[in-house]
């Protein structure tokens, strides 16, 4: 039997200044229908819908039990995924392949309400040794960064320039958010946090919300739907539980979602298969990691493809035009936000910061302590 091609039809991001504008349910409700209207269905054409809320983050014991309501889930087939909300993207095409559904609305949120994001997310983690330590996520990657510095020479100036290369894209992509310094001496030599990482490296958590409607490769046609994404290879890992147990300089996790994604889409030399990146940024050193993993860039060579420009906008490869997280950073959709982002690029609808004839993307997301979920999506905008 032939695999099925799906298609991503419909995108909405939602970066609002303000969380108490509007309630929660209000807010998912709102990016529901912009997604649906941007791929011209109504909520009845539905046939299944994947979430993807934090209890935690969310102050809610069952976050889908909420969201129910907002996304149109009364009646209608719906599941969650509370890990990460690419997990919510990566499910709902497995739906779409299994032949079950022709199509699925996907919907991520990260609102911003708790008193302590770290102490929310801490919660998740193993009760008896990290959460005691206590080990937040924002110390998982300052471990991993400090392990980066003492392997690469010179990698703290790359990574204050990856700030501000991302931060100079957001200011583009997303004009009306404030955004942190893009000086790199100044970011390099801030306030330390989780050393080395200082507070102008990464940005704090903001209130964020996407949706995605998919669609198999037949309902696309009968429905003569344009501007689609089709998702041409897809790949997700996961690395060990416990920190100690991983040497945080590799992702061999990373290493494994790129090979499923790649062999399925084809992608025999990486370096030059694509025309836009969107790649996880949750610190710089994550979007280092993310060059060697993805096969863009040796890490050798990391100190000078940076300085090159080849990833900035209007470099070969330009990764991050949206800014990434370092620009805009709702934590826990902040992988969908790279996969939305990544399909609008080769949609041609990405708006201020689209990148010319985009034809080809490589979308990655990776969440949890130290990069913990790696998920690699290959798209284009060609013919099924």
């Amino acid at each position: 039997m032939k695999a099925t091609q799906i298609g991503i039809c419909g995108v909405a991001i939602h970066a609002p200044q303000r969380s108490d504008s509007r309630s929660l349910e209000e807010s998912i409700y709102a990016v529901t229908w912009a997604a649906l209207r941007d791929a011209a269905y109504d909520i009845d054409d539905v046939q299944g819908i994947v979430v993807a809320g934090n209890d935690e983050l969310d102050g809610r014991a069952i976050s889908i039990m909420m969201a129910s309501g907002s996304v149109g889930g009364v009646d209608r087939d719906i599941l969650s995924t509370p890990s990460s909300a690419e997990h919510a993207f990566v499910l709902g095409a497995l739906r779409i392949a299994s032949g079950q559904f022709d199509n699925q609305l996907v919907v991520g949120w990260s609102p911003v309400e708790v008193d302590s994001f770290n102490d929310a997310l801490k919660i998740g983690t193993d009760p008896y040794w990290h959460r005691a330590l206590p080990q937040d996520e924002l110390a998982t990657h300052g471990l991993q960064a400090s392990v980066l510095e003492d392997k690469v020479p010179g990698i703290r100036k790359t990574a204050a320039a990856i700030v501000r290369k991302n931060r100079t894209h957001g200011a583009i992509a997303y004009p009306d958010r404030p955004l942190g310094p893009v000086e790199e001496a100044f970011i390099a030599s801030g306030r330390p946090t989780r050393w080395p990482l200082t507070d102008t490296m990464v940005t704090a958590p903001g209130y964020g919300l996407v949706a995605m409607v998919l669609a198999s490769e037949d309902t696309i046609a009968r429905r003569k739907s344009t501007n689609v994404a089709w998702i041409r290879g897809m790949g997700w890992a996961t690395e060990p539980g416990f920190i100690g147990d991983r040497d945080l300089s590799k992702l061999p996790s990373l290493e494994a979602a790129c090979k499923q994604a790649y062999e399925a889409a084809g992608v025999k030399n990486p370096g030059t298969a694509f025309d836009v990146a969107e790649v996880a940024d949750g610190t710089p050193y994550h979007e280092l990691l993310a060059y060697e993993g993805l096969g863009l860039c040796k890490r050798e060579a990391w100190n000078e493809f940076v300085a090159s420009g080849t990833p900035a906008k209007g470099g070969k490869l330009p990764v991050n035009l949206s800014g990434g997280a370092l620009s805009f950073n709702p934590v826990f959709c902040a992988g969908l936000v790279r996969i939305a982002e990544a399909a609008n690029q080769v949609r041609g609808r990405a708006g201020a910061h689209q990148q010319p004839d985009a034809k080809r993307a490589v979308a990655h997301a990776a969440s949890g302590p130290a990069m913990h979920y790696n998920t690699v999506v290959v798209m284009d905008g060609g013919k099924p």
